[in-house]
């Protein structure tokens, strides 16, 4: 049997361990350790969750990839239609990755009641529209079905809804300008069949989904083979840059392609910098719960001197006896470690379930924190605090061989 492993054994297990005068800071060390695992834990599970919450409500409005004539990327309205006539439609089969392809278009209008009105972003989509994330965003009624003949049916946002005192079944009159401006603005009856929360306020108060149909005929298109743009969804996020120059590589050259990230860069350079806040927290809590643990580790050693002097006295390397106290610090890294996971993953499991913590929508674009849970970043964070302070601890070990056998066994 390990001899130091054996010796930190019986340390650990001894009543008088448990009662002794270090007690009291070895319970705080452990509890640093666990307190540090609990923040390390939420920090990153809610930074990913909203990263990952935020960037799949932008690309539910816009796709992963947009392909659109040059000179209308930034524009919020269809400026000019593109043929459906394409290689690349309804299968992207040249670019490996990609896993939708839809065609859409948006015009401007106005929602007019009887006592107030609204400026919107009519999103005309056809049979082929990927209704997925709509589905989850759905809060009440149904997702429209447009098939090949003309629909009213119309999906709004709750906010717009609550704005306009509008429910499911009723009809909405729709006013769209004319290019010329003297001339009356075109009327589209819509009947409510859906109401839909993001939670993304910025696309909520701007988007109603409509057949594509009735803009093609107010821009004079030829329905069911113009469009205004494209929308293509990829299979693996982390692949966007790489698929999206594929694409614009197999596109004719009057088209050009962007990104999500490029469309709506302020939204993705804010939710990055929560990268870096993880990584702060990370470290200041690692170097929290490590200084906690040489605190206790150099308690342990000035309580244990003389047990330290009698150990070389009978022959015990400096290196051998350092194990010993290294192996009790492991210990007790471990006990905290499974403390901070058990209650760091009830806090964030109650959370996914149970909604507990709210957030503004107006400033986190979501109504609550969302939770990304993983078991890979879990081991890798338990691996990583078990190393770092095991390193931490070294250092200060070396105190072991400053003490000399003869004083330390008259220490008291």
């Amino acid at each position: 049997m390990n001899f130091e492993y054996f010796t930190a054994k019986r340390i650990i297990d001894s009543k008088a361990y448990k009662s002794s005068v270090s007690a009291p800071i070895i319970k705080i060390g452990i509890a640093a350790i666990a307190i540090g695992m609990v923040v390390m834990m939420i920090a990153i599970a809610t930074g990913i969750g909203l990263q990952q919450k935020i960037r799949d409500k932008v690309v539910a409005f816009n796709g992963h990839i947009m392909i659109s004539k040059f000179g209308n990327n930034n524009s919020q309205e269809s400026d000019g239609s593109i043929s459906l006539n394409q290689e690349f439609y309804p299968e992207f089969k040249t670019v490996e990755g990609v896993d939708h392809i839809q065609g859409v278009a948006t015009k401007f209008g106005i929602i007019r009641t009887e006592t107030d009105f609204e400026a919107v972003i009519v999103k005309g989509v056809g049979t082929d529209f990927k209704w997925d994330y709509f589905q989850e965003f759905l809060v009440a009624g149904e997702l429209p079905k447009y098939t090949d003949t003309y629909s009213e049916d119309v999906l709004i946002s709750q906010y717009v809804a609550n704005r306009l005192k509008l429910n499911l079944g009723d009809t909405i009159q729709t006013y769209f300008l004319r290019e010329d401006y003297n001339k009356q603005p075109r009327i589209i009856p819509y009947k409510i069949v859906g109401i839909y929360n993001s939670g993304f306020q910025e696309f909520d108060k701007t988007y109603i989904i409509s057949d594509i149909k009735h803009l093609q005929r107010l821009n004079k298109w030829k329905i069911g083979e113009e469009v205004g743009h494209f929308e293509v969804f990829v299979s693996n996020y982390d692949d966007l840059d790489q698929i999206q120059n594929a694409i614009y590589q197999n596109t004719p050259s009057e088209l050009n392609t962007i990104t999500v990230e490029q469309k709506f860069a302020s939204i993705f350079e804010w939710i990055n910098i929560f990268d870096k806040n993880i990584y702060g927290i990370i470290g200041i809590m690692i170097l929290v719960a490590g200084i906690n643990m040489i605190t206790a580790l150099l308690v342990l050693i000035l309580e244990r001197t003389q047990m330290i002097g009698i150990l070389k006295a009978l022959g015990s390397s400096n290196l051998g006896i350092r194990k010993i106290f290294l192996y009790n610090a492991s210990y007790l890294i471990v006990l905290g470690l499974f403390w901070g996971n058990l209650i760091g993953l009830g806090i964030l499991l109650a959370q996914k379930y149970f909604k507990l913590f709210p957030l503004n929508p107006d400033v986190y674009y979501v109504t609550e924190a969302p939770v990304y849970l993983s078991f890979g970043y879990m081991v890798a964070l338990n691996i990583g605090t078990f190393i770092m302070c095991m390193l931490m601890l070294i250092v200060p070990s070396y105190i072991i061989t400053k003490i000399s056998p003869v004083k330390a066994i008259r220490f008291e």
